[in-house]
């Protein structure tokens, strides 16, 4: 699958200082880079009432993603008291 990161990814991923969290989210970015379809990516689940919109959940934070076709678009990274609030 094709791969980009919004801004907001990024800024998210910097205020993150925990380093195993940061390890595991390294190891999701290579397991999304190499899946041919969303079943294949572990922890996944759509958001209800959005067509294409879904979360990753990574022990007390999510990762927010968007899919169009074979693209992913990693929006947020969020603790999951917030995510729900600030994503989508």
């Amino acid at each position: 699958m094709e791969v980009f990161y919004e801004s907001s990814f990024a800024k998210d991923l910097k205020r993150v200082k925990d380093k195993q969290l940061l390890k595991r989210v390294r190891d999701v970015l290579e397991q999304v880079k190499v899946a041919q379809e969303l079943g294949e990516i572990s922890n996944l689940k759509k958001l209800q009432g959005y067509e294409s919109y879904f979360r990753i959940r990574l022990g007390d934070y999510r990762i927010g993603i968007e899919v169009e076709n074979q693209t992913v678009i990693f929006v947020r990274i969020l603790h999951r008291k917030d995510i729900y609030r600030r994503f989508p």
